[in-house]
């Protein structure tokens, strides 16, 4: 009896190893899924800028000018400094001026007097020519003399005004209100009229313009978002500010005044002008300057962390989905601006998608994951200064 026990005992025995050995390589067919994080994509009102280079240009410039001929006899103003409209800059020597302008007075009465006498004569003629007490043509004579004395009073007259205006031509005024440069004629130089080199510059500096050039595609993208609703603007006049050549931010918003109405062959750009306060004349002309320009509200615009976009080999943004059955999924997208730590996505993604942020290395295409919900960062306000992706 003992004999047939054994065998049957080993055999049990080989079964329940090779049970034991079956279970170990299934728990060890069966990996733990890989933890990532995912954050899911909401919509949220956005503004819409673009951020371009562009030049600060002067609002009004003066250059000033002789307008009459003679030597300069004195300089009012130090350079530099702030002028007044109608403030005297230099004085051209005005004896010569002065000097025609007394003989044209004198000409004027000149003028007067002869008028007077053939006033006089006409008259007298007219009370005889009836009763022919003189011939006809004395009486015409008479009348061509007065009407030619009229006419010299005239010409003496406007000679007065001609001479009146040159000779206040030999002050130099300021044309405009502001800042005037240096000196580039002295006292002592000899000036022209309608001479090409200036006497001074007269710049206004507040308020400035500045001017940027908008790409085209930009310019259709603006137009057609806002016929379709997808941006929404607030008033007529888009707001802008400027980021200075030291990457600081201008203490004063601008606004719009005008876009050319024509575009640059050559750059295929738009010229847009903005205006900006300029009190402290802190901005001077020709500055290097980014303006950002205020296009309008995405009420819908989908924003996704830095982190989670990656590029293809063809160097396009990707992102990594967690679909409802917990598995990977590559999404191509197409990226706006950078807002703070996050990408604006244009399109690829949808609302209520989960967006891997975490162990993207860690994963391939159709893995499955246990996903976890993470919290988005705040130091990503829809209102932070961005570029394009």
């Amino acid at each position: 009896m003992k004999r047939k026990i054994a065998p049957i005992s080993v055999f049990a025995g080989s079964v329940l190893m090779m049970l034991t050995a079956c279970h170990h390589q299934s728990q060890e067919a069966e990996p733990a899924l890989q933890d990532v994080s995912f954050v899911t994509v909401k919509t949220q009102p956005l503004t819409v800028h673009s951020t371009l280079p562009g030049r600060t240009s002067a609002y009004e410039v003066a250059e000033v000018r002789p307008q009459v001929n003679g030597v300069v006899l004195a300089r009012y103003f130090n350079e530099g400094t702030d002028v007044k409209k109608g403030q005297p800059l230099f004085l051209i020597n005005p004896a010569p001026y002065q000097a025609t302008y007394d003989v044209n007075k004198a000409q004027l009465a000149h003028a007067e007097a002869q008028e007077k006498t053939a006033a006089a004569k006409l008259e007298r003629y007219k009370a005889l020519a009836p009763a022919q007490a003189i011939s006809r043509q004395d009486y015409d004579d008479a009348l061509a003399t007065d009407r030619a004395a009229k006419a010299d009073i005239a010409q003496a007259k406007a000679n007065i005004e001609l001479s009146a205006v040159n000779l206040g031509y030999t002050r130099v005024t300021a044309p405009i209100t502001g800042r005037i440069g240096r000196v580039l004629t002295t006292v002592g130089a000899l000036v022209t009229s309608g001479q090409s080199s200036n006497m001074a510059i007269v710049t206004r500096l507040d308020p400035i313009y500045v001017d940027v050039n908008l790409p085209t595609v930009d310019f259709l993208r603006l137009r057609r978002e806002l016929k379709a609703g997808t941006l929404k603007r607030n008033g007529n006049d888009a707001e802008v500010s400027l980021i200075l050549d030291d990457n600081s931010t201008y203490n004063q918003k601008g606004r719009l005044a005008l876009s050319e109405v024509s575009a640059d062959t050559q750059t295929s750009t738009i010229v847009v002008r903005a205006v900006f306060p300029n009190p402290e004349h802190l901005l001077l002309p020709g500055m290097f300057v980014y303006g950002r320009i205020e296009e309008g509200v995405d009420p819908n615009a989908l924003l996704v962390p830095q982190e989670s976009v990656f590029r293809n080999n063809h160097g396009d943004p990707m992102l990594y989905v967690v679909n409802k059955d917990d598995v990977i999924e590559a999404r191509p997208i197409k990226t706006g601006e950078a807002i703070g730590t996050q990408w604006a996505v244009t399109s690829g993604l949808q609302k209520g998608e989960r967006v891997l942020v975490s162990g993207l290395q860690k994963v391939n295409i159709g893995d499955k994951v246990h996903p976890t919900e993470a919290s988005l960062t705040k130091d990503a306000s829809p209102e932070k200064k961005g570029g394009k992706a």
